[in-house]
């Protein structure tokens, strides 16, 4: 697939060019995650509802942005394809039982950390083809850290 539709999937893929950044792609699509939900909460007073709707409404494309860059590049799972941390980023945010500085810096250690290690069954999940295994595995990522921003969140540790 060329021109236009794959032009659009790079756009997204790489989350408009924070796959680009050379040291940490995914630590700067998890951060620009992070910003974006601190604007939408700033602004628009959009809670966990709306991220779990944005990840709910951007997992198709992601999985299909994902899957033709992927293609495109050479490599099943290419570190310019940062859509997944967005998403799982944004899963992780909606356990806040609040938004605020503290949930924002727990939610980005706890996904990045989910994300880097890969508990069982988070890495099963990169063995799903193509798009589908990029973006499972950092929602699972993401689940693991919802859960845990949850509980601490339900302990008023933040």
């Amino acid at each position: 697939m060329k021109g236009a539709p794959r032009a659009l999937a790079k756009i997204l893929a790489t989350w408009f060019g924070c796959g680009y950044f050379p040291w940490g792609p995914g630590t700067a699509g998890s951060l620009a995650a992070i910003v974006i939900a601190a604007a939408l909460q700033e602004w628009l007073h959009a809670g966990r509802f709306i991220l779990l709707a944005l990840v709910v409404i951007l997992f198709w494309p992601a999985v299909w942005a994902s899957n033709l860059t992927a293609r495109a590049l050479g490599n099943p799972d290419p570190k310019q394809v940062v859509i997944d941390e967005v998403l799982g980023q944004w899963f992780t945010l909606a356990g806040a039982s609040a938004l605020s500085w503290k949930s924002f810096a727990a939610a980005l250690v706890l996904f990045r950390l989910f994300d880097i290690w890969k508990p069982w069954p988070v890495r099963n999940f990169e063995e799903l083809p193509e798009g589908w295994g990029i973006v499972s595995d950092d929602l699972a990522a993401g689940l693991y850290g919802a859960l845990i921003l949850y509980i601490g969140g339900a302990f008023k540790l933040y």
